[in-house]
């Protein structure tokens, strides 16, 4: 089994205001390279490789996590992280689209893995363009840090877990999945996923 740590961006302005981010590329906001600096990856994490969505909330994160990593990683993003393409409904809130869309918006929500906002993804398009790179990487059996987005992880955790994202997840902290947390995940040869732990905090030691 080869070990998988996933790490969430820091917050942006686009977060703070609950907007729907997706594609869009938001950088972290002053108070999120603030919070990135408090962040410590464990030393049981140190000397793993490291991927990186391409999108610069997470670009940001990651140089600002290296610099307190020996041996300092060398960071190669990966565009198959990037975070779920929101379509037109990016830059919006839940809030508005809910108040917008009516019953409309509760029938897609209730699709769980097939909710598609207009022109973007759902998550099992999201599953399907991470797959391959997870079985990349349990094929090459390199421990890896990924640093990347709340809809890729939660993905991946409906991966591992089954979840069909019809309901809340099992799992409280995956209902928001919040910012200094990350997720641990053993890959099988084959890319499969297996939860391994749920709560990691990032605080420094």
């Amino acid at each position: 089994m080869t070990a998988l740590l996933l790490i969430r961006h820091g917050p942006t302005v686009w977060n703070g205001e609950g907007r729907l981010q997706g594609r869009t590329d938001i950088p972290l906001s002053d108070a999120g390279r603030r919070a990135v600096e408090s962040w410590r990856i464990p030393a049981e994490f140190h000397g793993f490789e490291m991927i990186v969505s391409p999108l610069q909330r997470c670009v940001e994160t990651a140089a600002i996590l290296c610099r307190t990593i020996d041996p300092v990683p060398a960071p190669r993003t990966d565009a198959r992280l990037m975070e779920t393409s929101w379509g037109e409904w990016e830059g919006r809130t839940l809030a508005d689209l809910r108040a917008a869309e009516g019953e409309g918006m509760a029938v897609n929500e209730g699709r769980g893995l097939d909710f598609r906002p207009p022109g973007g993804e759902s998550p099992r398009d999201v599953q399907d363009r991470v797959r391959p790179l997870l079985a990349e990487l349990g094929t090459a059996g390199r421990p890896t840090v990924a640093v990347l987005h709340r809809g890729v992880m939660r993905a991946i955790y409906a991966l591992a877990t089954g979840w069909d994202m019809r309901d809340k997840p099992p799992h409280r902290l995956l209902h928001k999945m919040p910012h200094g947390h990350a997720l641990l995940f053993d890959l099988a040869s084959d890319g499969v996923p297996h939860l391994d732990r749920l709560d990691l905090p990032l605080t420094g030691e």
